[in-house]
C-alpha cells in the first residue's frame, strides 16, 4: 500500500505505568523485533503499521479486505506526563492497557488507568484490551493468570498474556483490540464518537461513509 492508499486511519494508544514493556510491545508488533535497551518514552511517540481487516461474515467467512493504516501511540507512564497522556485519550479509538506480570503494583494500578479512560476518552465504555506483558519471564511473576482474567472479567473486556521479547500473543491482543473498533463502527448509529482524521482514500470520511453503510444498531458508548 503506498502512503494514501488506505481506507482507515485508526489510532490505537498503549498505557500502563513506567517499565511495563510498551515501547518494546509496540516495536515487537511494527518490527518484528525486540530491544532490551530502550529508555524510558518522555511524553508521546508513535509507530505505525499497514493491516489487511476482514471481517468474518454471518456464515464465517471473511468479507472484502478493508485498508487499514494504524497509528499506535506510545505514551509515557510516569505521573508527571499524566495531563499530556490524558490529552491524547479523546482522538485514540482503542488502547492497549498493559501491566508488567512481575510487577503486582502494575496490576493493581489497572483500575487507576481505566477510570482515567472512562473520564477522558471518547465514552465510558471505550475497546479496551488488557495485556499482563513479561508473560516470559514466568519465574518472575508476580500477578496469577487467574486474578487478571477475573480483573478484565470485571470490566468486560479482553485479556491477553503477552511478551514483547518472544512476540507471545502481541499480534493476537491488537488484532482483537482492532476487530472491537471496526465492529463498533459498524454498529454505531451517532457516529460523533469518531475522532476527525479517520478518512478513507477516496476523499470522504470515515462518518460519511459509515452514515451511507446500513445502519445496525446503537453504540454502545
Amino acid at each position: 500500500m503506498s502512503d494514501g492508499d488506505y481506507d482507515y486511519l485508526i489510532k490505537f494508544l498503549a498505557l500502563g505505568d513506567s517499565g511495563v514493556g510498551k515501547t518494546s510491545l509496540l516495536y515487537q508488533y511494527t518490527d518484528g523485533k525486540f530491544n532490551s535497551k530502550f529508555i524510558t518514552t518522555v511524553g508521546i511517540d508513535f509507530r505505525e503499521k499497514r493491516v489487511v481487516y476482514r471481517p468474518n461474515g454471518p456464515d464465517g467467512v471473511g468479507g472484502r479486505g478493508q485498508r487499514i493504516h494504524l497509528q499506535l501511540w506510545d505514551t509515557a507512564g510516569q505521573e508527571r506526563f499524566r495531563s499530556l497522556t490524558t490529552a491524547f485519550f479523546r482522538d485514540a479509538m482503542g488502547f492497549l492497557l498493559l501491566f508488567d506480570l512481575t510487577n503486582e503494583q502494575s496490576f493493581l494500578n489497572v483500575r487507576n488507568w481505566i477510570s482515567q479512560l472512562q473520564m477522558h476518552a471518547y465514552c465510558e465504555n471505550p475497546d479496551i484490551v488488557l495485556c499482563g506483558n513479561k508473560s516470559d519471564l514466568e519465574d518472575q511473576r508476580m500477578v496469577k493468570e487467574e486474578e487478571a482474567k477475573e480483573l478484565a472479567e470485571k470490566y468486560g473486556i479482553p485479556y491477553f498474556e503477552t511478551s514483547a521479547a518472544t512476540g507471545n500473543n502481541v499480534s493476537k491482543a491488537i488484532e482483537t483490540l482492532l476487530d472491537l473498533i471496526m465492529k463498533r463502527m459498524e454498529r454505531c448509529v451517532d457516529k460523533s464518537w469518531i475522532p476527525e482524521g479517520v478518512v478513507r482514500s477516496n476523499g470522504h470520511s470515515s462518518t460519511e461513509q459509515l452514515n451511507e453503510e446500513q445502519e445496525k444498531g446503537r453504540c454502545g458508548c
